[in-house]
C-alpha cells in the first residue's frame, strides 16, 4: 500500500482510507451495521496495508463509532490512525460542556484513549464556526484536549466557500484539513481552488468523497465508454481514486468501501500507486463532458439531509433520477417515438416505485431544512419538485 509521510512528525499514512460511514448494512430497511461483513472488510484493508480509518458522531445514526470500535480492538492500537468528529451543529446552547460530553462518548464508542485525527465537523459558514467554535469555547475546549493527549492532530471538514476555507486558512497553522475533491468537483464546485489554497498555507489534506458517493462509477454510458477504451483493465472507480491520489498535497483518500469488490479494487488501484498522465487527464475532461451533459443531480449519498421532517427518501429519489439521466433513460427526451416514450417511462418508474410512496417525492414540504444541511448545496425542494412532476407525467 502507498504511504504518505505526515511532515508534522514523520508517521507514515496509508494514502488510501477507510470511510466508515457506508458499511454494509443488516437490512435494506434499515441504516444498521452487518457488524460480520464490516469487520470482514475492516480486516482485508487493514491487511492491505490501510491505517487510517474515520468515522464521526452521526454515521449509521450514531452506530458508525461503535462499530469502527469493536472492529478496530482486534489490532494493536499503535498500528492504526483513528479520525473522528465534533459535529457542532448537535451543540446547540450548550458550548463547551456539551462538546466535553460528545467528546467523552466517542472515546468510549471507539474504545480508544485518544484520536489521532480530530476535526470540527462540516464546517459550511464564517458565522457558524464563530458561534458554535469561537464564541462558545469549543475550538478551546478541544485545543485543551490536545494539549492532554487525548486529540493529536487537530482539523476540520470542510463544505463551503473558496472565501471562508481561506478564512479558516489564516485563522491558525492547522494540522490538516478535509475536503471533497474528486474530478468531476474539480471544476464543478472549486475543489481546484481549495486544493491550491491547502498548498499555499502549507496545510495537508485528507480527501472525501473522492468518487462522489458512488457516483463516478455510475456514469453515463459515454463517459464509460471513453473511460474504457483508454484503460481497459481498470475499473471506472480506479480513475477517480488515482486522479485524487495524484495531487502531492494529499496524505490520504478516503473511500466509504461497502463490499469486498471495493475494497480490494481500491487496495490494488493504491498498492503500487501509477499517477494519472497528461494524457489521463485530457480523457478524464472527455468523460465530465459526456457525464456533463447527461444532466445529473450532483448528490453524494451522505446523507446530511437525513432530519428531513417529511422523511422523504432523499439519495434514493436523486438516485432513481440519476440512473435514468446517465442511462438516457429520462422519458421526457426531445426526438423520440411514443413506444421509446413508453419504455423509458416504465423503466424510470420501475426504480422510482421501488421508493415507498409516502416517502417519495410528491410529499416535500418545502421547509428547507435539507438545504441548510446539503455539502452539495442542492436546491433540493426545487429538485424534488421537479423529479414529482416527471414521475406523474410517466404514469
Amino acid at each position: 500500500m502507498e504511504q504518505r509521510i505526515f511532515k508534522k512528525n514523520g508517521a507514515p499514512v496509508s494514502l488510501l482510507g477507510y470511510g466508515a460511514m457506508r458499511m454494509p448494512l443488516s437490512s435494506d430497511q434499515n441504516n444498521d451495521i452487518n457488524y460480520a461483513a464490516g469487520k470482514a472488510l475492516i480486516d482485508i484493508a487493514y491487511r492491505s496495508g490501510v491505517n487510517y480509518f474515520d468515522t464521526a458522531y452521526m454515521y449509521h445514526g450514531g452506530e458508525s463509532e461503535r462499530f469502527i470500535g469493536e472492529a478496530l480492538s482486534a489490532y494493536p492500537r499503535d498500528s492504526f490512525y483513528l479520525a473522528d468528529k465534533m459535529p457542532g451543529w448537535l451543540i446547540g446552547d450548550g458550548g463547551a460542556e456539551k462538546a466535553k460530553e460528545i467528546f467523552a462518548d466517542q472515546l468510549s464508542k471507539c474504545r480508544v484513549e485518544y484520536f489521532d485525527f480530530y476535526l470540527l465537523h462540516s464546517l459550511s459558514s464564517k458565522e457558524d464556526y464563530q458561534r458554535v467554535y469561537c464564541d462558545a469555547g469549543v475550538l478551546a475546549y478541544l485545543d485543551s484536549e490536545k494539549e492532554n493527549g487525548r486529540i493529536r492532530n487537530l482539523g476540520f471538514s470542510f463544505h463551503g466557500s473558496v472565501e471562508f476555507f481561506e478564512f479558516m486558512m489564516r485563522q491558525r497553522k492547522w494540522d490538516f484539513c478535509q475536503i471533497q475533491l474528486n474530478y468531476m468537483d474539480w471544476d464543478n464546485q472549486n475543489a481546484r481552488e481549495l486544493y491550491r489554497l491547502s498548498e499555499e498555507y502549507g496545510v495537508p489534506l485528507i480527501i472525501m468523497e473522492p468518487v462522489r458517493g458512488g457516483s463516478l462509477v455510475k456514469l453515463c454510458d459515454e463517459a464509460v465508454s471513453i473511460l474504457r477504451a483508454a484503460e481497459p483493465e481498470r475499473s471506472i472507480a480506479s480513475w477517480a481514486i488515482r486522479f485524487a491520489a495524484s495531487l502531492p498535497n494529499v496524505l490520504c483518500v478516503l473511500s466509504g468501501m461497502s463490499d469486498e469488490l471495493q475494497v480490494s479494487d481500491n487496495c490494488a488501484t493504491l498498492t503500487d500507486f501509477i499517477p494519472l498522465t497528461e494524457e489521463d487527464h485530457v480523457t478524464l475532461s472527455r468523460a465530465v463532458a459526456a457525464y456533463n451533459r447527461a444532466g445529473t443531480i450532483p448528490c453524494t449519498a451522505c446523507r446530511y439531509c437525513f432530519e428531513c421532517p417529511a422523511q422523504i427518501m432523499i439519495p434514493e429519489l436523486f438516485a432513481a433520477y440519476n440512473a435514468a439521466a446517465s442511462e438516457d433513460r429520462l422519458p421526457m427526451s426531445v426526438g423520440i417515438d411514443d413506444t421509446e416514450v413508453a419504455r423509458r417511462k416504465r423503466a424510470f418508474l420501475d426504480a422510482y416505485d421501488t421508493i415507498p410512496d409516502d416517502k417519495q417525492a410528491h410529499n416535500c414540504i418545502k421547509c428547507g431544512k435539507c438545504v441548510e444541511h446539503c455539502p452539495q448545496a442542492i436546491k433540493i425542494p426545487d429538485r424534488l419538485k421537479e423529479i414529482a412532476r416527471l414521475a406523474q407525467r410517466s404514469r
